[in-house]
Parts: C-alpha cells; sequence; structure tokens
C-alpha cells in the first residue's frame, strides 16, 4: 500500500510538472504570436477603436466581467429597435482583441442579433496573462455575463481560429443553444503544426481541443462556417469537424474568403449563414 501510493504520489507531481510545462510553452508561444499579429494589423489600419455611434438600430456599451481573479475587457452590443431574437458570445482567434470586432458587432445588431465580445486575460485591457485554462474559464464568464444581460434571448457560442477550440472545450460547462466554428481547426496541435510547428515536434504544443473528439460527445446544433481560400486551416478541417458531429452539424464554405476576411472585412454573405442558423433549431 505505502509504495502504491508513493507511485500514486509521483505520477501526480509527474503530471503537474507536464501540466506546468504546457502551460508555459502555450503563454510565450500565444503572448508573442498575438502581440506581433495584433500590431501588424494596427500598423495596417484594419483595427480601430469601439466608439459611441449615433446609428438607430444598435446600443453599445463596454463591459468589465470578472473571470477567477482576472478583470476582462468586454463590448456588447444589442438592436435598439425590438427585443434580441438571438445572442451569441463571440470567442476571437489569436491575433485580435474586441476593437478588431466592432464592425461584425454593428452587421450582426443589424440583423437583429446581440453579441458580446471579450478579450482573453492577458490581452488588450484584461488583466492578467495568457494560459489555456484560464481562456476556458474566460469563455464560461462571458457566456454566463451575456446569459445574465439577456435572460429570456437564446445565447449561443461562436469560436473563430483559435477561439474555435476555446468553444468547444467548454461545452461540459455551459449550455448554449448552438455552437458555431469559424475558420476552425481540428485539435491544437494541428493548429500548431499547419501554423509551422514541425509535425515531429508536435509533442510540443500541450494536447488540448482536440474540437474533432470534444464535437462527438454533444448533441447540440453545430455550424462549420469555413472560408474556400484559408490557407492555415485547409477546408478539409472543417469537413473532418463536420463528419464528428454525425449528422447533427451544418457545414458551409464560403467562397473567395481567406482564413481572416470575416472580421477584417466583414459582409453579410458570409455573416448571413451564422444569422439564419441562430433561428433554426432553438430548443
Amino acid at each position: 500500500m505505502i509504495h502504491l501510493r508513493e507511485e500514486l504520489n509521483v505520477r501526480y507531481q509527474e503530471s503537474r510538472k507536464k501540466l506546468a510545462e504546457d502551460s508555459f510553452v502555450f503563454t510565450a508561444a500565444v503572448t508573442v504570436a498575438s502581440r506581433a499579429l495584433i500590431l501588424r494589423d494596427r500598423l495596417l489600419g484594419r483595427v480601430k477603436a469601439v466608439v459611441a455611434e449615433d446609428a438607430s438600430h444598435l446600443k453599445i456599451f463596454r463591459h468589465t466581467i470578472a473571470s477567477n481573479d482576472q478583470l476582462l475587457d468586454a463590448v456588447f452590443v444589442v438592436p435598439s429597435s425590438e427585443p434580441a431574437r438571438a445572442a451569441v458570445v463571440l470567442c476571437h482567434g489569436i491575433g485580435e482583441t474586441v476593437d478588431g470586432w466592432f464592425e461584425v458587432q454593428k452587421l450582426l445588431a443589424a440583423e437583429g442579433v446581440a453579441s458580446l465580445v471579450f478579450d482573453y486575460a492577458g490581452y488588450g485591457r484584461s488583466t492578467g496573462h495568457v494560459r489555456w485554462a484560464q481562456c476556458e474559464a474566460d469563455a464560461i464568464a462571458a457566456f454566463n455575463a451575456l446569459k445574465a444581460l439577456l435572460p429570456d434571448a437564446p445565447v449561443s457560442l461562436l469560436g473563430f481560429s483559435l477561439g474555435s477550440g476555446i468553444a468547444a472545450a467548454i461545452l461540459d460547462r455551459v449550455s448554449p443553444t448552438h455552437l458555431i466554428l469559424c475558420s476552425s481547426f481540428t485539435s491544437f496541435q494541428a493548429a500548431a503544426c499547419r501554423a509551422g510547428l514541425p509535425r515531429g515536434l508536435a509533442f510540443l504544443a500541450p494536447p488540448i481541443w482536440n474540437t474533432e473528439e470534444t464535437l462527438r460527445r454533444f448533441s447540440l446544433p453545430v455550424l462549420v462556417l469555413h472560408c474556400e481560400k484559408d490557407r492555415l486551416f485547409p477546408t478539409h478541417m472543417a469537413s473532418a469537424l463536420a463528419a464528428s458531429c454525425q449528422g447533427r452539424a451544418k457545414l458551409a464554405v464560403v467562397s473567395k474568403q481567406r482564413h481572416n476576411d470575416p472580421f477584417h472585412r466583414p459582409e453579410l454573405r458570409y455573416w448571413s449563414h451564422v444569422v439564419s442558423f441562430l433561428d433554426t433549431n432553438r430548443e
């Protein structure tokens, strides 16, 4: 019995050490990549600050959301003319902050959809550092915040690129009406390899956010929305995700769109897929 306890303790300590190593690698890689991409977009003039606008069809609110011991910056946009027919939490990608999603939020509000986009800890005005477990906690906190803001509206989850892995990972802790995966990947390790990590070094990426496996365990309606010209995550990843849902997913591939086009240059021909999907299969 003593030897068994010692062996279990050794294994526990080894697992904690591996978890810490994975977290450090994730934090370092995502922090460097995100800041480089955000700087690039600012220099290219792709990101504008969220400002209050004189628009008859929307209302804009800036919120601070508590997530564990961190404070998250969030922007809540809601249609002003009538109650929102649906609401969605936007989990953004690796190289983005809330300011980059304002044009998308305006487009959704014009179609009657309320949205809340938030910055993970370590991003933008949010406090703390980027950690994968904290990213999941942040998405849960944002989902609960939107449910509190609109208690009568069906609330769904949308994950874009990096955010697609986060959105799928929290399905066992929140209850969205729909899940929407945009520019998504099958697993974080697969995504890291597509981003340049040699396949022989895939073990360096933490074994987290295996969306293809996760989707097999849940029965909610799923929209897999992809860009035809996505060179980062090719369309076969989207097909694999849709197939893992075993008939519960709708797959839509938008022509002539690249990976980041949906938020860099939002168009209704892309986002109409989201709007129409939010109107279906409500529980």
